[in-house]
């Protein structure tokens, strides 16, 4: 492996564990065994490194929702399988992230604000459309002002002010908005699968 690419995993492996504020280049080079002189050969500062790990997990987003379209029996499962996916995530992600990121890296922070509202604004608008198609979703719903309603809301996970730790998990925040974001738009037809899909992630 590339001392360039060895570098940006463990920045980003640090940032996601740790949070961006609280990881210092000091503490990557230590990990890596290096000198903070050989990382600034490759990244000029700690902003090139943050956005270095954006890129990543734009990446990982992209690959992982055209997965689940790929996957998705029905445009409901697919909205499970995104949920799966975020709840794995938060496993391994500092909840700080996202606040850290919008405060302290406005750059990195525009780059992921541009794949939100193009990338996943179109990866929602599509499903409402397939849901409608398949009889999942009712067929009088505004798609647009539900896409941009359902962006707003998926980060809420990440809003400390109004659903506060330990109250409110960001896994619980974003179930439980999904939940009603579902029923509030299913047909009967669609009900009958969200819980479905319900009882089975019950199971495990």
């Amino acid at each position: 492996m590339e001392t360039q690419e060895r570098i940006l995993i463990k920045a980003h492996e640090l940032f996601m564990r740790y949070g961006l504020r609280s990881v210092s280049m000091d503490e990557i080079a230590n990990h890596l065994g290096m000198s903070k002189k050989t990382i600034y050969q490759y990244y000029a500062d700690k902003d090139a490194l943050v956005e270095g790990t954006i890129d990543i997990e734009i990446e990982r987003s992209k690959n992982d929702c055209t997965g689940h379209r790929n996957q998705s029996e029905n445009a409901i499962h697919e909205i499970f399988m995104a949920v799966d996916m975020v709840q794995e995530m938060l496993k391994h992600m500092n909840p700080s992230l996202m606040f850290d990121l919008e405060k302290y890296h406005p750059k990195a922070y525009k780059k992921f604000l541009d794949h939100k509202n193009k990338f996943f604004h179109e990866v929602i608008k599509s499903n409402l459309e397939w849901g409608i198609t398949e009889g999942l979703y009712r067929e009088d719903i505004n798609v647009e002002l539900l896409t941009r309603f359902r962006l707003v809301t998926m980060f809420f996970m990440f809003d400390k002010e109004n659903f506060p730790a330990p109250k409110f998990t960001p896994g619980q925040v974003i179930a439980e908005i999904t939940d009603n974001f579902l029923f509030g738009m299913a047909t009967a037809k669609g009900q009958k699968l969200i819980l479905k899909y319900k009882q089975q992630r019950q199971k495990k």
